[in-house]
């Protein structure tokens, strides 16, 4: 072969130039991690700073708002832990299985705060009262003593913990070892109850609930109330004098004790399914029928808005930045937002407010509830009792009602109830909003606000 001879290099000299060479490369790597986790700190600080909520005119709670967020990231956090639990607790969670499967979606970790007065709360206790009810099947027992019922919270605490739900909800939803024992109520287990109380008028009354009327024509809630009044009048329950007021009655400690035993019975003659819908749709009737929203003092929007006002602008600044606070506090149905905006209008109408200013700033129903993202898209949940889901490709998702661009009502001076069983109450037809306009996924008239589980990243990074 006639070629110039290959170049040839000592075999140290040849290992030398590739040290060289990676750690040339490691210096630059070294210093693009460097780099990426100062733009990280960057990056959390300006996020940080974006959700902080600004501070409230009082001292109402001003918790952090959820914002949408892709969902790639959503299943590694559904992945089941074992509960640790007490041996202790004498109730039958398997009987139950589906309901604590739905109440950990209801309630997860980082949506039950903002879910808590309409979705959470209402399947959670109703989730406790089914699991008495059905384990009385084999225990005969309608509460539980106190040992027994710390044993047991804390046991449904760590089930539902371990499928993804917050870890503070009995201080969420105001639970208490108490609430599964028969507080004050002279009656505690079933044999006792069917001797008192006449047990088919109240399934009759209660088997089926009508979602729509129940609430004003109560025909399920006064079956309860007068089997818990029979209850309570056992044994001297209750004196004479407290049985002939019936509104000493409705308030009792030991009549609200009593509609406790009354509703674990009830759930015990029915499939836990069945018992679920009776007793979401009863305290749905209280859900819909309170604002829970805390109002901050209104003595800025009445120093701008107060009299005959003189500057708009100012006037809409003011009441734009009031409801900026209501906004990061909780999602609320659409009859919860008729009664919010009822109340805070009589609020500005005693502080001299007499224009109506919801019509002046363009303040609608929507404007009440937690707002998603930086879009102008506040979701008014439906009116009727609902449960989150949970999708393994898109993560947690919740229905909110389209039609919910509805300016809101200013009260008249003499208004003094919001109850919707005193009024009609007509919403305008409005067109279905598209998606383009909201930057989300419409269908008819009801929208699925889809959360990913990768939000806590999201907010992180």
């Amino acid at each position: 072969m006639g070629g110039p001879p290959l170049l040839s290099f000592p075999c140290e000299l040849l290992a030398l130039l590739l040290f060289l060479l990676c750690l040339q490369d490691f210096y630059k790597f070294d210093n693009i991690i460097v780099h990426s986790f100062a733009m990280v700190d960057q990056i959390t600080e300006e996020k940080e700073n974006a959700l902080m909520p600004d501070i409230s005119p009082s001292s109402a709670p001003q918790p952090f708002l959820p914002v949408l967020a892709p969902s790639p990231m959503a299943t590694p956090f559904f992945n089941s832990s074992i509960p640790k639990l007490s041996g202790q607790c004498i109730l039958n969670f398997s009987a139950v299985d589906s309901l604590i499967s739905t109440t950990a979606v209801d309630c997860w970790t980082s949506f039950a705060p903002f879910l808590a007065n309409v979705i959470c709360c209402p399947q959670f206790q109703a989730t406790l009262i089914i699991l008495i009810g059905q384990s009385s099947k084999e225990t005969g027992l309608l509460a539980l003593d106190s040992t027994h019922a710390n044993y047991c919270l804390s046991d449904i605490q760590q089930i539902l913990g371990s499928q993804g739900a917050n870890s503070d909800l009995q201080e969420i939803c105001s639970v208490h070892p108490s609430n599964l024992s028969e507080g004050s109520c002279p009656v505690s287990d079933t044999d006792g109850f069917e001797s008192v109380v006449d047990s088919s008028q109240l399934l009759t009354a209660c088997g089926k609930v009508d979602p729509v009327n129940e609430c004003c024509s109560k025909i399920c809630q006064n079956a309860i109330l007068e089997a818990a009044r029979k209850l309570a009048l056992r044994d001297g329950g209750l004196t004479t004098s407290m049985a002939i007021n019936n509104t000493l009655i409705q308030h009792s400690s030991k009549i609200d004790s009593c509609r406790s035993i009354v509703l674990r019975w009830l759930s015990s003659r029915l499939d836990p399914s069945s018992a679920k819908q009776v007793l979401r749709r009863l305290s749905n009737c209280n859900v819909n029928g309170v604002c829970p929203l805390d109002f901050p003092d209104t003595k800025g929007v009445a120093k701008n808005c107060g009299n005959e006002i003189k500057n708009d602008t100012a006037c809409c600044h003011a009441m734009e930045n009031y409801v900026s606070h209501l906004q990061k506090q909780s999602f609320i149905t659409n009859l919860q937002s008729l009664g919010c905006a009822s109340l805070l209008g009589l609020k500005l109408q005693e502080m001299n407010v007499s224009t109506n200013i919801y019509s002046l700033c363009q303040i609608s129903l929507k404007d009440f509830s937690l707002q998603v993202g930086t879009q102008e898209s506040g979701c008014l949940l439906p009116s009727l009792p609902s449960d989150a889901t949970f999708d393994p490709s898109s993560g947690i998702s919740f229905t909110c009602d389209l039609n919910d661009n509805i300016a809101a009502p200013w009260p008249s001076a003499s208004q003094a109830s919001s109850s919707s069983c005193n009024k009609s109450v007509n919403y305008p037809s409005l067109p279905a909003a598209t998606s383009s306009q909201l930057g989300l996924i419409g269908t008819d008239m009801k929208l699925a606000m889809v959360f990913s589980l990768s939000l806590l990243l999201i907010m992180l990074l």
